[in-house]
């Protein structure tokens, strides 16, 4: 029988902090009207994803879209909402994406950041990471460490830039953190509980 942890993202409601699992990806946070509002948006690899990532914003009380990026993939998409504005101020220095100090992803950040980019890599898993913001990988790296999740930079040769999550403990680990996959039209892409 399986146990609950404290950090999985089945043990409280949603949150809209839990979003940040977009920024972990390639989601993007911009801020409007001095800080008055703010909109995420992310484009993934496959419209697979983005009925599911639409579900979690729901899930928080944010309102999403799907719609096309200029280079024709799908793009989900907020719109500009003043109870972002937390969410988009820890994660933005100006108007370039940071990691928050300190930050570490519960299992709800990690499942929104598993439904934007992971997916499994032979006997690993991959969590995609932002190829315009090398500046984040350290801080997630560090940040998946801190939630018992130690990854390896991966780069663009090796199928990144992702860390990469390998070892059944950890696999283990991250498949009690995300908790049962959302969806059948994802499940390929999903941790498998081993």
């Amino acid at each position: 029988m399986d146990q609950l942890s404290l950090f999985s993202a089945e043990a409280r409601h949603p949150r809209v902090a839990d979003l940040a699992g977009l920024l972990c990806g390639q989601g993007q946070a911009v801020g409007f009207g001095r800080g008055t509002a703010a909109r995420l948006s992310v484009v993934v690899a496959d419209t697979r994803r983005t009925g599911p990532l639409v579900t979690a914003c729901a899930e928080r009380g944010v309102e999403a879209e799907v719609s096309g990026s200029e280079a024709g993939t799908p793009l989900v998409r907020t719109a500009f909402r003043s109870d972002l504005t937390e969410l988009a101020g820890h994660w933005l220095r100006g108007a370039v994406k940071s990691v928050p100090s300190g930050f570490a992803p519960d299992g709800a950040a990690l499942r929104i950041w598993v439904l934007t980019s992971g997916h499994p890599d032979g006997d690993g898993y991959l969590l995609g990471l932002d190829p315009h913001a090398p500046d984040t990988y350290e801080p997630l790296t560090s940040a998946l460490s801190r939630v018992g999740l130690p990854a390896k930079l991966i780069g663009p040769r090796g199928g990144g830039p992702a860390l990469r999550l390998a070892g059944k403990r950890r696999l283990r680990r991250l498949a009690e953190l995300v908790g049962p996959c959302p969806a059948a039209s994802i499940g390929g892409i999903w941790p498998p509980r081993r």
